[in-house]
C-alpha cells in the first residue's frame, strides 16, 4: 500500500499540464514504442529507489519533473524503504501510467478526502481516497 496526499497528487498532475503547455505536449507513457498513443495528462507511479509519482509533461533541456514520494516509501524518511518497496511493489524497478482522469475524478467526487491510497497486487492496481 502506498499513500500520497491529495494535494501532492494534484500538484504532480498540474505540473505535468504546465510542462506540457510550455514544452509541446505530454511524454509518451510507452517509452516511444507506440508514438502518438497515450500522450495525455497523467502521472507515473514509479518503483525504484522508493516509490513515487512523477509528472508526465514534456520537459525543456535540463528541466526535472516533479516527484513526490509515497509516505511509506521515501528513502529520505524511511530506512526500510527498499524492503517496503520490494514487498508492495515488487523486487524489480517498474512504472505504471495513470491517466489523470482517474485520480481527478475520484478527488472531485470526494472533496473531503485527504489522501490517495494505492494497493497493488500481481494483477491489479486500485485507487482509494481516504480522510485522515
Amino acid at each position: 500500500m502506498f499513500t500520497f496526499t491529495v494535494s501532492d497528487v494534484s500538484a504532480v498532475i498540474e505540473r505535468g499540464r504546465i510542462d506540457a503547455a510550455a514544452n509541446g505536449g505530454f511524454r509518451n507513457p510507452y517509452y516511444g514504442l507506440r508514438p502518438g498513443e497515450g500522450e495525455k495528462p497523467g502521472l507515473w507511479l514509479v518503483g525504484d529507489e522508493g516509490v513515487y509519482f512523477l509528472s508526465n509533461g514534456r520537459l525543456a533541456e535540463g528541466q526535472r519533473p516533479l516527484v513526490v514520494y509515497a509516505q511509506e516509501c521515501d528513502p529520505k524518511t524511511n530506512p526500510d524503504c527498499w524492503h517496503y518497496k520490494r514487498q508492495h511493489f515488487g523486487g524489480d524497478d517498474g512504472i505504471e501510467f495513470l491517466d489523470a482522469a482517474e485520480p481527478d475524478g475520484l478527488m472531485a467526487a470526494a472533496p473531503n478526502a485527504t489522501h490517495l491510497r494505492i494497493v497493488m497486487d500481481d494483477a491489479a492496481l486500485s485507487l482509494t481516497l481516504i480522510r485522515r
